[in-house]
């Protein structure tokens, strides 16, 4: 492991190295390979997990475990001869965990070219030997690039949080349920059924007696790997693992069971299901964890096989069967909505309630992200109103700042009702609530008056709007807006359907009775004719909206309302 250096000069000037950032550099041995001569990617696991608790400890001071890991997709594999080379850092400390950011990249020594292999978060939490939590100090982010991580860490930890919650609501989803049949004519589960027990020895334990997390992960893709081979008489290749929590900690004298089988096998793919309990003695087995691998067979090409079917046994067979198929929707949903940059998603995705999570963090994540550039280029100013532009990869966004003599937290309950901005902005004639989706999404129906490219033409939007209170102080109010569509609100004739892809508010407390409101839009070809004579110095009528907006936060400064928030939609059934 390579120990943080000294700030050192470039060109004059000192670049910052975080002080948690930890690099592990491995050239891959025979002894690390498979029989194809690949990095096994149980070994890879145990390699980022003991690299992301290092620096875990960096930040905490003390002893770390790992909690859990999120999805982990692998887009290469890795070579005898190749060097693999770990980065691990914090990327936010919440009160007693924080997420650790593991990016693993190839590099071949005689092309000198370099790859990235995969990308995973780590929760870790703090472990004193005398029991009890230890209260973690705040990560300071430096580089945009932290402030960026830092900020959409508080995203991935509100989507571990409701992860089983979508997973229960999906599988009791009956239009979901309809339809899934097990095929006749398949492979029985119990076929590929594998179980192993492994003893837990100084070897495969940290410097707290505790089995390693990445040693129980390696173990754990071994029998998973026998179990899909099982399946399709094949060498198969490991491409994702999905989000799984430790449940309990491992020591070493401990027996370790390790059982596999294959859940449910799609054309192309198949998920493996794995479970690890431990024993010592006659006592009973604790549960340390669950995870769900997906396995591909590819030929000689590198082109994916078709599987066979599997059949699945009755009761506990079937639920694992049902599950998989939930699974595979779920990561459908997150690699199409949240892996994807931002300019790779389509305007309007459609919205159910199955994708709404990943939906809204790509919502609130997308604005969190262009707010944190750097390059923004003041425009014009008037009396304290700013308008900066920004112009990257072809795409405009502009941003509209001033300050407020109103309580951030009020500022930001007032505006986080679209209801209400036709009070104040022109360019909303009518804004129709069409669902209440929960405290903190909504959608809208908005409609915003003619212009001259249209054909003279009302437009109209569908939008989701997110808005997050702050994680920790210091943070932002974020009130965040995109397009989505839905079946029961198609384009309605003599109405031009626009398309947002990124606008909101982001408000700062300024101190207790003043705020900063920053107002962001990436400038759609239906929104960009709103500002384009502002931009080109034809006009000010940012100015006097926003004054507008300034002077109808002060009149609500003092009219608190516990029905603030928008009120519950009539046409929530209609979309069920």
């Amino acid at each position: 492991m390579s120990r943080p250096q000294d700030e050192f000069a470039e060109e004059g000037k000192e670049v910052f190295r975080n002080l948690t950032e930890v690099k592990k550099s491995q050239i891959v041995m025979p002894c690390h390979a498979n029989h194809r001569q690949e990095l096994s990617v149980g070994q890879l696991l145990k390699w980022m997990d003991s690299t992301a608790c290092l620096s875990a400890e960096r930040h905490a001071g003390c002893p770390c475990v790992t909690a859990s890991v999120d999805d982990i997709h692998f887009e290469h594999t890795i070579g005898v001869g190749q060097v693999v080379n770990i980065k691990a850092k914090v990327n936010r400390a919440f009160n007693t965990s924080m997420e650790v950011g593991i990016v693993v990249n190839c590099e071949d020594l005689f092309s000198d070219s370099h790859w990235r292999v995969c990308q995973a978060f780590a929760t870790f939490v703090t472990q004193r030997t005398t029991g009890g939590k230890v209260q973690l100090r705040p990560l300071v982010p430096r580089t945009q690039a932290e402030q960026v991580e830092h900020s959409l860490a508080a995203e991935r930890r509100r989507m571990r949080l409701v992860h089983a919650d979508i997973m229960k609501d999906l599988l009791t989803n009956r239009a979901f349920q309809q339809g899934q049949s097990c095929a006749k004519l398949a492979v029985p589960a119990e076929r590929t059924q594998v179980e192993s027990v492994e003893l837990v020895l100084p070897p495969h334990a940290n410097h707290q007696v505790n089995t390693f997390g990445g040693q129980i992960m390696a173990w754990m893709e071994n029998v998973a790997t026998i179990a899909a081979s099982r399946l399709c008489n094949a060498h198969p290749t490991l491409r994702s693992i999905d989000m799984f929590h430790f449940r309990g900690p491992s020591q070493v004298g401990d027996r370790l069971v390790l059982k596999a089988i294959v859940n449910n096998a799609f054309k192309n793919s198949m998920e493996v299901g794995v479970c690890a309990e431990a024993y010592q003695g006659e006592e009973p087995l604790r549960h340390i964890n669950s995870a769900f691998m997906i396995f591909e067979v590819c030929d000689r090409d590198g082109k994916p096989c078709t599987l066979p079917k599997i059949q699945p046994e009755p009761l506990e067979g079937r639920r694992r069967y049902q599950e998989a198929i939930a699974r595979k929707k779920i990561r459908l949903d997150r690699k199409y909505i949240i892996s994807c940059k931002q300019t790779e998603v389509p305007l309007s995705v459609p919205w159910d309630l199955s994708n709404q999570v990943y939906l809204s963090y790509n919502n609130v994540s997308a604005l969190k992200m262009l707010a944190t550039r750097n390059n923004w280029v003041l425009n014009s100013e008037k009396n304290k109103v700013s308008l900066y532009t920004l112009e990257q990869k072809q795409v405009l966004s502009f941003k509209i700042e001033f300050e407020a003599d109103v309580p951030a937290e009020r500022a930001f309950m007032v505006l986080s009702d679209l209801g209400k901005r036709v009070e104040w902005d022109p360019n909303y004639e009518r804004c129709e609530l069409i669902r209440r989706v929960d405290d903190d999404d909504f959608l809208y129906r908005v409609v915003t008056p003619s212009i001259s490219n249209q054909g003279g033409m009302v437009q109209d939007f569908i939008l989701l709007a997110s808005r997050r209170p702050p994680c920790d102080s210091g943070d932002p109010y974020v009130i965040a807006l995109r397009s989505v569509t839905l079946p029961t609100h198609p384009p309605t004739e003599g109405y031009n359907r626009g398309e947002v892809l990124c606008a909101g508010f982001s408000i700062m407390e300024v101190s207790n009775t003043v705020s900063k409101i920053s107002y962001f839009n990436q400038a759609s070809p239906e929104v960009l004719p709103y500002i384009s004579t502002d931009i080109a110095g034809l006009s000010s009528s940012f100015y006097s909206t926003f004054c507008t907006c300034s002077t109808f936060l002060q009149d609500n400064r003092d009219n608190p309302n516990p029905k603030d928030q928008p009120p519950s939609s009539t046409l929530n059934s209609t979309l069920l």
